[in-house]
């Protein structure tokens, strides 16, 4: 048995059937939390999964009734920044994690802690490399706007729910679909591909280990500290062309890059990464996975 002192509180997490979802459940069970899942998934059977769609506030309402839970983690979201619906963006980002804040500070329950994942997106096309949470943002697609006005919309019930919002920069792990760029590298050499296209190969970006940022979500929340947003990364950056010479270490095997200019973007920046420093002050140095690590964990899967 874990000797964490909030083994048995009871831990809501929206989005549980994404990537990050999965590997929140796993890091909150293995603390020893009741973890109970939520989604719009009618065909998981399972006694902790409850159906819960955003949109609708009487389904919000009959969730958090049956669950009464101590800490709610907000993960579920449209993530993929190509995504073709832009109505959904703002459906499911925006006026989803409204109608939960509203249909929660509405009912008699009192959580501990409401972690809500916005994005490093909302920074967009900045002019600094290293960003903190004093930067200003200047989001430059749907789904960042969606995720800044999430952000404005939680603020509004700051003073009356216990909110952390948090604004994790890029990473990865097994279980990341292919569109993404570190999966389509990986791809790339568990298949032996031997051409992979990409856009500008000397950017420089955090690539993190999505169980470090669990990890984090979870310190945050053990923090009991509250009201507050906050950077979720390592400042640690790497070209794509850095992430393809350390996977032809691992493998041994070459891969030959060719330029789309479709998948290069306008007046990119040329090195962009978070400052941890206030992060930080609320938890402390973290365990942190190696690039090296986190690669040789995709490439063996």
């Amino acid at each position: 048995m874990n000797g964490n002192k909030n083994c048995g509180l009871k831990v809501l997490i929206t989005g549980s059937e994404g990537f990050t979802g999965k590997y929140m459940q796993a890091e909150m069970e293995a603390f020893g939390y009741v973890v109970y899942r939520s989604g719009t998934n009618s065909s998981i059977q399972a006694s902790n999964y409850f159906i819960l769609d955003l949109l609708n506030e009487d389904s919000i309402r009959n969730c958090l009734e049956s669950i009464q839970p101590d800490i709610i983690i907000h993960l579920a979201a449209i993530a993929y920044v190509g995504h073709n619906d832009i109505q959904q963006f703002y459906d499911v980002n925006t006026v989803g994690t409204r109608n939960l804040l509203a249909v929660t500070a509405q009912l008699n329950i009192r959580p501990r802690s409401i972690l809500i994942a916005s994005s490093a997106n909302v920074y967009g096309n900045n002019t600094k490399s290293v960003l903190s949470e004093e930067d200003k943002v200047y989001p430059a697609n749907d789904y960042a706007v969606s995720k800044l006005a999430m952000e404005y919309v939680a603020k509004i019930w700051m003073n009356q729910l216990p909110i952390i919002i948090t604004r994790p920069f890029n990473y990865t792990g097994v279980g990341q679909q292919d569109r993404f760029l570190i999966p389509k590298i990986v791809r790339h050499f568990k298949q032996s591909e031997g051409v992979i296209e990409l856009g500008n190969i000397n950017v420089y970006r955090e690539f993190n280990d999505v169980r470090f940022i669990v990890s984090v979500y979870r310190k945050l929340i053990e923090s009991e500290k509250t009201g507050f947003l906050c950077n979720v990364c390592t400042g640690e950056m790497y070209s794509p062309k850095d992430i393809i010479n350390i996977c032809e270490k691992i493998t041994g095997y070459d891969l030959k890059i060719k330029t789309n200019l479709d998948y290069i973007r306008q007046n990119e920046i040329t090195k962009l990464c978070g400052n941890n420093a206030f992060l930080q002050t609320i938890i402390g140095p973290s365990i942190k996975f190696s690039i090296i690590e986190t690669l040789q964990w995709m490439l063996k899967s």
